[in-house]
């Protein structure tokens, strides 16, 4: 792998800037100086105030909503960093957008996540490293190098921080039931799953559970929530069912205000997120945030450096952060 000599350079759009500036002091450097704005019509306006000339470039931009808006952020800070001679661009999208869009599943549909893809290539991005992508193909959707992190490990050692007696780990739906087979295994807990019924876009219905949750401490994991009705239907029915308690924990809350308003409704005690997107303070106590900023910060340097990524994803390597 390639290793930089040159400088490392940090910039960011204004999807996440507190991230950002999260990751340049874990890192120990200065954030990058760059005005985003936008013009009187409407238009991106993009201006790098330093010298990049032959650096090592990161512009940190997750693709959270609104989601075209800090797209076209990022497509033009690359391309500003392009042609000020940049001498690698490397997009840090700790939430990629887009990500459920990644076939054909109706007749006449595009694939959008690899146009995304193809554009962040087009406007001149060397490298992408990313965050629990709702579908990990879509990996193969690029044709540049792809760092894939997980934020399991953060998330593991908070939950064990908890205390939480006779957990058992529920996956919301059967399509998650790897990733909750991985935390029960880590968390040496039961499984169980949650039948559910998609009435909408925003609507589901929780239809009945598979495993043992009575009198047990219930833990839902997710990669993502919007509208938060997968996650509350299913604490609904494990309540019913005599969950002693419910707990989700989720990499990826762009919660709506639909879904702000369900979670504060909801059975659910705390929903366990990160700072991927901007959070919301309106969530009130029902909303743990937990920084991902050392975890970016060690996949940033270590590309930099030309080290192994992989390694930050043994939950040994990872520093307990307060």
């Amino acid at each position: 792998m390639l290793h930089f000599d040159s400088e490392l350079k940090v910039f960011s759009g204004n999807a996440n800037r507190p991230l950002a500036q999260a990751i340049c002091d874990y890192l120990g450097i200065r954030l990058g100086d760059a005005m985003v704005s936008s013009f009187p019509d409407g238009e991106t306006r993009v201006q790098i105030n330093e010298n990049i000339r032959g650096r090592d470039v990161f512009i940190i931009q997750p693709t959270c909503p609104p989601t075209n808006q800090h797209l076209m952020e990022l497509f033009i800070m690359v391309d500003a960093a392009r042609r000020a001679s940049a001498a690698r661009i490397t997009a840090v999208i700790p939430f990629f957008g887009y990500a459920r869009q990644d076939r054909k599943d109706q007749p006449r549909v595009p694939i959008t996540a690899k146009l995304v893809a193809n554009l962040l290539v087009a406007a001149g991005v060397n490298r992408v490293l990313t965050m629990d992508l709702h579908a990990q193909q879509l990996q193969g959707f690029f044709d540049i190098p792809v760092d894939h992190l997980y934020a399991f490990p953060v998330f593991i050692l908070h939950i064990r921080s908890m205390g939480l007696k006779d957990l058992v780990v529920v996956s919301p739906d059967v399509g998650g039931v790897k990733m909750a087979s991985a935390y029960a295994q880590a968390l040496g807990a039961g499984l169980a799953i949650v039948v559910k019924r998609r009435m909408s876009a925003s609507d589901v219905e929780a239809l009945h559970v598979i495993g043992d949750i009575k009198d047990r401490n219930v833990l839902l994991v997710d990669d993502l929530t919007e509208t938060a009705g997968t996650l509350t239907s299913a604490a609904k029915i494990l309540r019913e069912q005599g969950a002693r308690s419910v707990y989700a924990c989720v990499s990826h809350a762009v919660l709506t205000n639909l879904g702000i308003e369900r979670l504060r409704n909801s059975e659910i005690q705390q929903l366990i997120t990160t700072d991927s997107v901007p959070a919301h303070p309106e969530a009130g106590e029902k909303l743990k945030v937990i920084t991902i900023a050392p975890l970016m910060g060690e996949g940033i340097q270590r590309i930099h450096d030309g080290e192994s990524v992989s390694s930050l994803f043994h939950l040994h390597e990872q520093k307990e952060t307060n």
